[in-house]
């Protein structure tokens, strides 16, 4: 466990340089967003002085990183606002709404997952087929607007956009979770009609045991482990990919904090947010292999 997660420092390194190679590629001077181009060059020279931004790049990455390593994200260009309390405002409703999704792609996706396993070459797995087929190709880009314009502006049962109540929650997570449970019908059914082919199975029906006894029983408990990496992985795409969900119905998350800082040249927050990002998406990553290798003692041994 040690050894595998000790794997998550090179990582994070990796993508804080690459992060602040690139936010400094980027065409545009959060100097001229804050004061606009007519402002003076003395005026331009004294805000970048006092924002460090007059240092050379190895000195400004060497500055952040020793920061970051004592805990300090620093402070936001724009509203000198503690990033951390940025970060502490916006990663629970980034989390809040990932967990929602991932509840929905869950509770739709096995079910019919199975269904669709135990109907497999009839007109019921045809149409699961089809349907989840079609909703993992829906981009959130486009299902959103259309989730919004139909159950918003046309009906008027759910609200636009925004946070004010707790029903707000329900477009951008079903936004995100019809996606993850097309993914996951697709890998329940595959899954499974590879267990009900074991020759464990044909010796639980030989006993005399009911389907319902060998699914629940037996298919079921293999059939589902391979998921958890799935689940795993997904879980962190949705941390990671929030990001057009949650700038469309104005979550405030860190995806829609990480549009707002990149808009604004504001580096200390954009390279926070991206760190927080993939820290998350790792760390996940790593505790959903370790929680397969404990639940599944065959795969200990592998490296």
């Amino acid at each position: 466990m040690i050894k595998r997660l000790s794997t998550l420092l090179p990582v994070i390194a990796g993508v804080l340089c690459l992060t602040f190679a690139l936010l400094h590629m980027v065409p545009g001077d959060p100097v001229d967003v804050m004061l606009g181009e007519s402002a003076s060059a003395a005026d331009r020279q004294l805000l970048k002085a006092q924002l460090g931004l007059d240092q050379p790049l190895y000195v400004q990455l060497g500055q952040y990183v020793a920061n970051i390593l004592q805990g300090d994200f620093g402070v936001s260009i724009h509203t000198q606002t503690p990033i951390t309390q940025l970060l502490a405002t916006a990663y629970p409703a980034t989390l809040i709404l990932a967990v929602t999704a991932l509840s929905i792609g869950l509770l739709i996706g096995i079910p019919l997952g199975i269904w669709s396993a135990l109907k497999a070459g009839h007109w019921q797995d045809v149409m699961v087929t089809m349907v989840s087929i079609r909703l993992a190709a829906m981009p959130a880009f486009w299902l959103g607007p259309v989730l919004m314009l139909v159950f918003a502006v046309w009906l008027g049962w759910l609200p636009v956009s925004g946070m004010g109540s707790p029903v707000a929650i329900i477009l951008p997570a079903v936004t995100l979770g019809l996606g993850l449970s097309a993914i996951l019908t697709r890998m329940t059914r595959t899954s499974l009609l590879e267990v009900l082919n074991e020759d464990y199975i044909r010796t639980a029906r030989a006993k005399g045991l009911s389907e319902r006894q060998v699914l629940l029983r037996h298919a079921l408990r293999a059939a589902l482990l391979p998921l958890v990496t799935i689940v795993g992985l997904q879980m962190g795409s949705l941390l990671a990919g929030a990001v057009i969900t949650e700038t469309i119905f104005s979550w405030n998350g860190i995806g829609r904090l990480l549009v707002d800082s990149i808009e604004k040249r504001d580096y200390p927050v954009t390279q926070a947010c991206v760190l927080v990002i993939a820290f998350s998406y790792v760390l996940i990553n790593q505790l959903t292999d370790l929680a397969y290798r404990w639940l599944d003692p065959r795969t200990r041994g592998a490296r």
